[in-house]
């Protein structure tokens, strides 16, 4: 019997490294019984996850497992009953969240053992480079992806074939391949989690690109707040290496790759891929003019080819089921699966790959369980930062990069961030436009300067200092900054006013002409009142009060000195009596 541990960062956040050191600690007293590490299953709402294999059979599954769980766990892999260890198995209902999905970039995510090649291999890995190289031109394998449809994973959605093709024919014979695992999204984390658990899905998808636009050199830019990814990822450079699966005359073919890792410094821009070549080239990422296009002058002006870590992941797969399985799922315009990191207010939380031409409702309702306890949906982010947000009146939009685009909205990455009821939209808006003023590499104009302006107006609104025109003021800069700005960055940064001011314009006039805020959720704009009749002035709000804004004697009703709050709303969560309101 195995006893495996999901060693994601989620898992390990969640204290899977405690579990792992405690079964350690106890495993020697348990003989047939041994002990492994896997990546994230995607189940990250319920880590740290256990799972007790039979053989190749998983046997049962533990979730939300203590250290002190360990040897009751040791004793049900050894006995082989699952009787005393009842309170820890996996719920019908959860078991719902992988079987609505169906896996081809996370296909070995949180199964295989992401550091080792021979799990990889024991599941089928490297038989698609085998099969590349052992027959097919690079005419074929663009044919292939050409049938499959697979669009790069990125966020913009350009057919991959085309852009190996455009690599492929650009003269020169010093070439490079590089992977964009940049990923820099508030709340996704889809390509960290595929290297973490599957590094080898990556490299041998890499492999393929390189082979296929004539590339000797590979190069995964990643960012290095992920440094479990990187060393799993060095290690497994390392042993496709030792394995002549990377290097030279790799498989005893005449096809040579190298592969290094490239840690970034985080910077969001660096996710477009101009900015990211100049960055990979020890410059400030800043992006640069297109035309040239990377395909014809890319890094060190050499033709160059970028795709993401998921794009990357479905390369094998679709080499050794061909295009035509992978053109099968999906939709007219949008082949094939989509990661998302579904999180915010929602009962499961974690990664989910689905068909392309599920709707919202499949993924939110279905996978995801529902909003967390049970409030009212209000919206979903698409796209992060350079996404919008998608109002409960279209929940039953369909995904793909069409019906979404239609919403204002975009695909992106696949970050996914859904909203309550208790969410402010000026403020989420506000909150993705920090972010990308901040980011803003300040290259151009419409972008560095034009993002400030529109958070100082969105600032302003939250503050209850909106005034009449501002609204329309903040259009007018959105429509300036898409056409000004000189990449993505920019160009997509007012998606989130633009989407929020389209389906929650009511939120905005509140905000300017009211004065309030219907979310309650902007300080500035809320009052806290003690009700006088459910008020048992127990005086505990008034000792805890930070202000010293409450007052009244005991066992009478306490008052409020609005003057003297500073609403931080901590008397509302210790008033057993919910005696306090907010208006």
């Amino acid at each position: 019997m195995k006893v495996i541990v999901g060693q994601g960062s989620c898992g390990i956040a969640a204290g899977a490294q405690k579990v792992y050191n405690a079964i350690e600690d106890k495993i020697s007293a348990f003989s047939g019984v041994t002990l492994g590490v896997t990546g994230c299953i995607g189940m990250c709402y319920l880590e740290p996850i256990v799972d007790l294999y039979e053989g190749e059979e998983l046997f049962a599954r533990f979730v939300r497992v203590k250290a002190e769980d360990a040897e009751r766990i040791l004793n049900a892999a050894q006995a082989m009953c699952l009787d005393d260890v009842a309170d820890l198995l996996i719920e019908d209902e959860d078991k719902a969240f992988l079987s609505q999905q169906t896996r081809i970039a996370l296909r070995n995510c949180g199964i295989i053992d992401p550091t080792s090649i021979e799990a990889y291999i024991a599941a089928g890995g490297y038989e698609a480079i085998k099969k590349v190289l052992s027959g097919m031109t690079q005419e074929d394998v663009i044919e292939v992806i050409k049938v499959s449809g697979l669009a790069g994973r990125g966020g913009a959605g350009f057919p991959t074939w085309f852009k190996w093709n455009a690599a492929k024919e650009s003269k020169g014979d010093e070439k490079y391949l590089i992977c964009n695992a940049d990923e820099g999204d508030p709340g996704a984390f889809m390509d960290r989690a595929v290297i973490e658990s599957d590094p080898h899905t990556l490299i041998e998808g890499m492999l393929i690109g390189a082979y296929t636009i004539g590339a000797k050199e590979a190069v995964v830019y990643v960012r290095a707040e992920y440094p479990l990814a990187i060393k799993r990822l060095q290690n497994a450079i390392d042993e496709a290496k030792a394995k002549n699966l990377l290097g030279k005359n790799i498989l005893g073919t005449d096809f040579s790759c190298e592969m290094r890792i490239k840690a970034g410094a985080g910077a969001f821009v660096c996710g477009e891929e101009t900015a990211l070549i100049e960055s990979l080239e020890g410059e400030r990422g800043m992006p640069r003019l297109k035309p040239p296009f990377p395909a014809q002058c890319g890094y060190w002006q050499k033709p160059s080819n970028i795709n993401n870590v998921e794009t990357f992941a479905n390369v094998a797969w679709i080499i050794n089921n061909g295009g035509e399985a992978f053109a099968a799922m999906g939709t007219e315009n949008s082949k094939g699966t989509k990661v998302f990191a579904l999180t915010g207010k929602i009962k499961k939380g974690g990664l989910v790959e689905i068909p392309m031409g599920k709707t919202l409702r499949d993924v939110i309702y279905g996978i995801g369980g529902g909003i967390k306890n049970d409030a009212e949906f209000k919206a979903v982010q698409m796209g992060g930062p350079s996404g919008g947000c998608i109002p409960k009146e279209l929940l039953d939009t369909v995904i793909d990069y069409k019906a979404l685009g239609a919403t204002g909205a975009i695909m992106g990455s696949g970050g996914m961030v859904v909203m309550d009821s208790s969410t402010c939209m000026p403020a989420m808006a506000k909150f993705f436009l920090d972010f990308t003023a901040k980011e803003s590499c300040g290259k151009c104009v419409p972008c560095r300067i034009g993002t400030k302006r529109m958070l100082e107006i969105l600032t302003r609104i939250c503050n209850g200092e909106g005034k009449e025109g501002d609204i329309e003021l903040l259009e007018e800069l959105c429509l300036a900054i898409k056409d000004g700005a000189l990449c993505g960055l920019g160009q997509t940064a007012p998606n989130p006013v633009l989407t929020t001011i389209r389906y929650f314009r009511n939120e905005y006039e509140a905000h300017i002409n009211q004065k309030k805020c219907p979310a309650k959720e902007c300080s500035n704009l809320i009052t806290y009142e003690i009700n006088s009749d459910k008020c048992k002035g127990c005086t505990l709000c008034a000792k805890k009060c930070p202000a010293s804004a409450i007052s009244g004697e005991l066992k009478k009703a306490h008052v409020i000195d609005q003057s003297a709050c500073i609403k931080c709303g901590q008397c509302v969560t210790l008033c057993k009596f919910g005696a306090i309101s907010t208006n």
